[in-house]
């Protein structure tokens, strides 16, 4: 990124003219203690207008909860248009496990339940988004969002706007330098913080993101390329990933009657 500056202000002038064009007060901002969320909710800090930072931990992992406090307490020193909020779901959490059946495959019931932890979250932005008649915004990037489809349906999914989509998950680290983002934050390993453990995004995908941005490029482009070992991996491990979540990026489907039938 070559203007981190001209980027803060082009996303921060865009925030204000939506919100102005919307009609709508404010902005929530969910807040995990990692870089998206950070340099989403310092963003929005920046337009002056109210944010509103929700902390909603769910049988989290305590350094991930300690760099989400750290980020909001240092966010509400500088712009006084922030305010925040810690909502504890584990027992909301808890409970639904109690509630429904054991599934067969476990594996599967273990991925399912992280992805009910994301849409708990989304639940609880959007109650507080029509408590304060605010805007609920997105922290995914462009290659999670538009890539490897690394999100959850209708949870982290789920937001009005989305300021940072159009960046790469480096452009991200890059803005965050450039806004003074807490050391702790900048230099933790991204995660999506699903899991109750400190598992990283790196893991999970099997690559690292600059190696899934320079795949995302090459795909994009449909250029040609002499693959090392590696690179072929990386390739394949893309486009299985972007194809298998391609739903998510596409609007629903709907199912148009002839008119005739009509």
């Amino acid at each position: 990124m070559k203007f981190p500056k001209k980027v803060t202000d082009y996303i921060c002038n865009w925030l204000e003219q939506y919100l102005n064009d919307s009609q709508m007060k404010g902005f929530v901002v969910g807040i995990s203690g990692g870089i998206d969320s950070a340099v989403t909710s310092t963003l929005c800090a920046k337009t002056g207008y109210p944010v509103l930072c929700l902390e909603m931990p769910i049988l989290q992992e305590a350094g991930q909860i300690s760099r989400a406090q750290e980020h909001v307490k240092w966010l509400k020193l500088q712009y006084p248009n922030v305010d925040s909020l810690q909502v504890q779901l584990d027992s909301v959490f808890q409970a639904f496990t109690q509630v429904i059946p054991e599934a067969a495959n476990e594996k599967n019931q273990f991925l399912s339940l992280a992805n009910t932890r994301a849409r708990f979250r989304m639940s609880t932005l959007y109650y507080f988004a029509a408590l304060h008649g605010y805007l609920v915004a997105g922290t995914g990037n462009k290659v999670e969002d538009f890539g490897v489809g690394f999100y959850t349906k209708y949870g982290d999914g789920g937001v009005d706007i989305s300021p940072i989509a159009d960046l790469l998950k480096t452009e991200v680290f890059t803005l965050a330098k450039y806004l003074d983002i807490i050391p702790a934050i900048q230099n933790a390993a991204p995660t999506d913080g699903l899991w109750g453990d400190n598992r990283t995004d790196e893991e999970q995908l099997g690559a690292t993101y600059p190696e899934l941005e320079w795949a995302m490029n090459v795909f994009d482009n449909q250029d040609s390329h002499h693959f090392t070992t590696r690179q072929k991996e990386v390739f394949e491990l893309y486009s299985k990933l972007h194809h298998q979540n391609l739903h998510k990026m596409i609007p629903i489907p709907v199912c148009k009657i002839p008119r005739d039938f009509k």
